[in-house]
């Protein structure tokens, strides 16, 4: 893709997580030309390092964020029925201690819960007697009392992906690893021009109508290097850590629990042998690289042992990740409280071409964030088709109907197993937890485990790997371990050092 493009796209995306695939979607699928940039690998950044949750945020009710809630819970069942191959409901736990939250607190809270979202479909919040419920497994015995409701689980590096395949699949142009270097309006101010430094070096020249800083934590940099155009809002840069320890109970539900400091932490069922442990709330400097820190780690094993039957300690770790989520500044002091809502702005003076940034925003609104943004962008567009992604699914999310969005899945992978009856049921469950429909294109000759090649480990296998290459713009190693995949976590350390050696050698084939 290196050279020159002289016709002028409508619209060029710099950011490549889950807010500028969202944005470029939603446009290429209203007849707009489109370009996308990301400088890094695809998700590489806030949108690989989140809890992995499509959640309302029950915490933000104490902050009197209802529209924020409402947003979201409806947006929860919207992403369900888009992605059901990537996203799936959850019952969370939430033990009561009546030091921490009264209980008539806790239960005005899941009732607005239950009910800012009026077309609900999951399971409403209930009482449980820890004791005797299932929902109680995990837990020391002497939490007796709490709370059951539902939210939903998403693999959010995936879910970029699939909406960059949905744009590329609709005529965007997709530039992977590839630094927008700069974005100045022309002589009369009628388009962008556009410069990308390619992976080799060389430079990419393009032209655009109108141009979208969805550059996350890089959001206030870019405007100031890239533009040169100054604005006064800012981002506060929070870092999130989380931890991975061996699967601490048996069941499929989640905790949320309480913590003096008035933060919560998560425990969720993860990758079939794991719990998820998170998150912290850190001011961050930009620049600065996110590591999950020793006193992070033992922050978050203490809040888990607190709770759990089985304690939590440092040495039970596997993986840590972090991510730095640029949250829109709103003044508060307190990291926990800074408002996890998005703000767009506009700049085009006098009519010129816009510019659009997006600041703060998360994982559960990237749809309506991206309806919103070209909302304030259609005036520009005056042949820009109608809203559509509400009703669409994501790329490979196409799946039979059924009553619940877990039977759509089941119904799915049911007929791919009949079809591939010479795989292991549970390896066309993984699959099909990736590649949702695309699974029949991954799999197309394949009849026997000894047709998916080399297994590097865990359910990793060659087939696998170079339809990640050929399909998903992965070129690193950890592009495929930890990012399209999650198979680094069921590999040893010898078996992923392996991996990494075979990617550079045969890199120069993919490339």
């Amino acid at each position: 893709m290196d050279g020159t493009m002289d016709t002028p796209l409508d619209l060029f995306v710099v950011g490549g997580g889950i807010n500028g695939a969202g944005i470029a979607c939603d446009a290429a699928g209203r007849t707009l030309t489109v370009g996308l940039c990301e400088m890094n690998d695809f998700a590489s950044a806030t949108s690989s390092a989140s809890t992995k949750l499509i959640h309302g945020g029950l915490r933000y009710l104490e902050h009197y964020e209802f529209r924020l809630v409402r947003e979201a819970l409806m947006e929860r069942e919207v992403l369900l029925a888009k992605a059901p191959h990537l996203a799936f409901p959850l019952r969370f736990v939430l033990p009561h201690e009546p030091h921490l939250r009264p209980r008539w607190m806790l239960r005005l809270g899941l009732f607005l819960y239950d009910h800012l979202d009026w077309h609900m479909t999951l399971p409403k919040s209930e009482a449980v007697d820890l004791p005797t419920s299932k929902f109680g497994a995990g837990l020391k015995p002497s939490f007796r009392k709490g709370f059951v409701y539902s939210d939903a689980w998403v693999d959010d590096a995936r879910l970029v992906i699939s909406n960059l395949k949905s744009a590329r699949e609709m005529g965007a142009r997709i530039f992977s690893r590839h630094r927008c270097v700069s974005a100045r309006r022309s002589d009369d101010g009628k388009l962008w021009h556009i410069e990308l430094a390619s992976p080799t070096g060389a430079p990419v020249h393009l032209k655009a109508r109108g141009l979208v800083n969805a550059a996350g934590p890089w959001v206030k940099h870019f405007l100031d290097e890239q533009t040169s155009i100054r604005t006064p809002k800012r981002v506060r840069l929070i870092k999130g850590s989380h931890i991975v320890v061996p699967r601490l109970y048996e069941g499929d539900h989640a905790f949320i629990l309480q913590n003096s400091d008035n933060r919560i932490v998560f425990v969720i069922p993860y990758e079939r042998d794991f719990s998820l442990i998170g998150t912290t709330d850190i001011p961050s400097e930009f620049g600065e690289k996110p590591v999950c820190t020793p006193e992070e780690i033992t922050y978050l094993c203490d809040i888990a042992s607190r709770y759990m039957q089985n304690p939590v300690t440092p040495e039970d770790v596997v993986w840590t990740y972090s991510g730095v989520r640029p949250l829109f500044d709103d003044g508060d002091d307190d990291p926990s409280a800074v408002t996890r809502d998005y703000h767009l702005e506009v700049d085009a003076p006098q009519g010129e071409a816009p510019l659009l940034s997006v600041f703060g925003g998360k994982i559960t609104a990237y749809r309506r964030l991206a309806e919103h943004a070209l909302a304030d962008l259609s005036s520009y567009y005056p042949h820009m088709g109608n809203v559509w992604t509400a009703t669409r699914p994501v790329y490979d999310g196409e799946m039979a109907d059924a009553p619940t969005f877990e039977e759509a899945f089941d119904q799915f992978v049911d007929a791919a197993a009949r079809i591939k009856p010479g795989l292991p049921r549970e390896l066309v469950r993984i699959l099909a937890r990736r590649h949702g429909s695309g699974l029949d294109e991954l799999l197309e000759h394949v009849k026997t485990v000894a047709d998916l090649g080399r297994c590097f480990g865990g359910h990793l296998y060659e087939v696998e790997v170079r339809y990640l290459i050929r399909d998903e713009w992965a070129v690193e190693a950890e592009d495929i371990l930890w990012r399209r995949t999650k198979e680094g976590l069921h590999m040893t350390e010898a078996e992923r050092d392996a991996f990494a050696r075979w990617m550079a050698d045969q890199r120069p084939n993919f490339t």
